[in-house]
């Protein structure tokens, strides 16, 4: 048995300083220790090919540019819709605001503001919303599949956003649910005033399978779960398992969903490697994140 080391801070001490003796101690901060190990290694390993699922209000929190950064490392990338509508809000201009969750939700409905339990964000946003889409329609409607839909919006924002830079690196960015987001109720309006467009959904699988088959190597980071977690999880079963992967959530196993899934779990559906490197950690990610890239990043 090795001993447990007691955290000392130091004097200009720096973050992967921090979180490399946090690998001597116990509970979540050893595994925050030992996942900035596993993702240095994920990024170093020149076979790896890494997919990032992206789930919870990332953006709104205050994470997107650590999502950007995480992306100049990424192969594929999966997300929710509402993080891509946020996204796309304050790629036109818009902000979150610093909230109270304490706040009279009646009140801020009549005042026109949206609570994201301590964030705000004015409903005027959904204006500017129909704005771009209307615009831009002509050019939307051409699509064929998400992937495609989400590289055209990307290239169509002025501002830098996590949608711009996949289309400009050709990330191939995939969203499952996307008809359960502000995007996807801006496509409603317009199909329910008679527009047409046609996107295949299924063509995504068929897509992210292939991009899986074609990866010698894959590692995983899941910040939450839910769909974007299930969608890449889906596509190692039907290739090869990932040989590394990060889990960030804050649910718990024994309710038996997704987000809640040990990466552990997936050996036994063939989603990860036996032999993998791979851990979850149970905690809130707008915490475990910053400090997870911050760490790893200056080591590479």
């Amino acid at each position: 048995m090795q001993p447990v080391k007691p955290v000392k801070i130091k004097k200009d001490m720096k973050v992967s300083e921090l979180v490399d003796a946090l690998k001597e101690t116990g509970f979540n901060a050893r595994k925050l220790g030992e996942a900035s190990e596993i993702l240095v290694e994920m990024i170093k390993d020149k076979e790896c090919k890494i997919f990032l699922g992206l789930a919870g209000a990332m953006v709104p929190a205050g994470m997107k540019s650590i999502i950007l950064d995480l992306l100049d490392y990424t192969y594929i990338f999966v997300s929710t819709g509402a993080n891509l509508t946020h996204d796309l809000i304050e790629a036109l201009g818009h902000k979150h605001y610093k909230g109270d969750e304490k706040a009279n939700d009646e009140e801020l409905h009549k005042q026109g503001i949206d609570r994201i339990y301590d964030i705000f964000m004015k409903q005027d946003v959904y204006k500017d919303l129909e704005k771009f889409f209307e615009k831009h329609w002509q050019q939307l409607e051409k699509c064929t599949n998400i992937k495609e839909l989400l590289w055209k919006i990307g290239k169509l924002v002025d501002n830098d956003c996590i949608l711009k830079k996949c289309f400009e690196k050709k990330i191939p960015i995939f969203c499952p649910a996307i008809a359960d987001s502000g995007i996807g109720l801006m496509i409603w309006s317009k199909k329910a005033a008679g527009k047409k467009i046609i996107i295949d959904a299924f063509e995504d699988m068929k897509e992210i399978i292939d991009f899986a088959w074609q990866a010698k190597k894959k590692g995983v980071i899941y910040i939450g779960g839910g769909v974007p977690k299930n969608f890449i999880q889906q596509s190692m079963q039907f290739s090869t398992p990932a040989s590394y992967g990060i889990q960030i959530s804050t649910d718990k196993e024994e309710y038996g969903g997704s987000s809640g899934a040990k990466l552990k779990e997936g050996i036994s559906w063939g989603k990860m490697s036996e032999k993998g490197k791979f851990i979850s950690i149970i905690s809130d990610a707008t915490i475990i994140l910053p400090l997870l890239v911050a760490s790893a990043f200056d080591k590479i």
